[in-house]
């Protein structure tokens, strides 16, 4: 393992996915526990996407007080419901609701009638529960959660919003293997905004694999800029950014 502290970000480096994944999810859970010390509840939100997978699988294996953890996550396509393989909430599902009982999970609602009064009772929500821990990724086109550079607001006043989906981060979700072309990607989705992201007191970043090489190098060799989102992390005071060597190649030495 490599360590680096670059723009303000904490820097691991792993050889692989598996040694990220191990990693960071003791590090998750060791601020859970910290946290549990001092609080009752820990409110946690979760990203979903495949840069996840080794992260997760080792997070459930964790020992933490999962009962005191209210849990929520990022972002959701509009048209899909929580049961369609390819919908965020299903994946959460799989990986990580379904193998642990924390006390609360509160999905997004991919196919509610009314799209932005479903924004708004997850906004409503996010108040009542004020994120301890984000869990997140970084794509391609160095979008987070769903805030492609297209419609990134550092200063956005909305916590959840309505998105149109770019080329660039409907191509990650092929490349992915979640769905099998690119007409086949919802166009339009759920989000929380930049400002609902940072507000989390601490910010793990779980960012492998080739693919995120130029993100991950865009995320350092940039100011901070909305072309380039993840570029807001030099911002936050608490992010810790857990690399494999291939999604590391690229750094600034």
């Amino acid at each position: 393992m490599k360590t680096a502290r670059v723009d303000n970000i904490d820097v691991q480096i792993f050889e692989n996915r598996s040694l990220l994944g191990q990693a960071a999810a003791r590090a998750v859970a060791g601020a859970i526990r910290h946290l549990h010390t001092k609080q009752e509840t820990v409110n946690m939100t979760f990203a979903a996407a495949p840069s996840q997978n080794e992260f997760l699988a080792a997070f459930i294996r964790e020992s933490v007080d999962w009962v005191r953890i209210n849990a929520f996550h990022m972002d959701e396509y509009l048209g899909l419901g929580a049961d369609a393989p390819q919908s965020f909430g299903y994946y959460l599902q799989t990986h990580l609701f379904g193998n642990v009982d924390f006390g609360s999970v509160h999905l997004l609602n991919g196919l509610a009638a009314d799209p932005q009064a479903e924004c708004q009772r997850y906004a409503t929500l996010l108040r009542t529960y004020p994120s301890d821990i984000v869990c997140m990724g970084i794509g391609e086109n160095n979008h987070l959660a769903f805030n492609d550079p297209p419609v990134a607001d550092f200063h956005d006043p909305a916590t959840v919003k309505v998105v149109t989906l770019d080329a660039d981060c409907r191509q990650q979700q092929v490349n992915d293997g979640c769905f099998p072309t690119l007409d086949a990607v919802p166009r339009q989705a759920l989000t929380l905004t930049i400002p609902a992201l940072m507000a989390g007191k601490q910010l793990f970043a779980m960012v492998p694999g080739e693919r995120k090489a130029r993100a991950v190098a865009n995320t350092f060799n940039n100011p901070v800029t909305e072309r380039y989102p993840s570029t807001i992390l030099q911002q936050h005071a608490a992010v810790r950014l857990f690399l494999d060597r291939d999604s590391s190649k690229l750094m600034p030495s």
